[in-house]
């Protein structure tokens, strides 16, 4: 297992792709400070890549990075798809994606990771139903 890897969230990727985003300059400082492994998971990438068709070179931007190796993507969703729909039920009323419950997930297994997000929502989910979530995110 890796040594707390940052766990990386859809905005940030688009953010860092558009330098017109209100939190692009943020995302590039926050992105280029990291030595720890980013993570993610492909429900994420499936969103950024669908976000980051109206950039140019955004869609092969993501997946060089991938390619590269500056993004990992260790998380399986078929074998924890039981705590995935469990968190997903748990959370209907906010409602939560696919997405986020698989980042919550990933904060219980890498249990010192904090979540890179412009997503309020993570402060209001809990991990191992009631614990805080570390996360990363701009003042506002």
């Amino acid at each position: 297992m890796m040594n707390n890897p940052i766990i990386l969230d859809t905005g940030i990727l688009i953010a860092f792709l558009m330098p017109k985003d209100k939190f692009h300059l943020w995302a590039v400082s926050q992105l280029s400070q990291i030595t720890d492994p980013v993570i993610t998971c492909e429900p994420v990438i499936t969103e950024a890549c669908f976000l980051a068709q109206r950039i140019h070179h955004g869609q092969a931007t993501i997946l060089k990075l991938i390619k590269q190796g500056h993004i990992q993507i260790p998380f399986i969703l078929n074998q924890e798809i039981e705590e995935i729909d469990h968190l997903m039920s748990r959370y209907a009323s906010v409602p939560m994606s696919l997405a986020d419950a698989c980042l919550v997930r990933m904060c219980e297994i890498y249990e010192d990771s904090p979540v890179l997000t412009l997503d309020s929502d993570f402060l209001i989910y809990r991990k191992h139903r009631n614990q805080n979530i570390s996360v990363i995110m701009p003042d506002s």
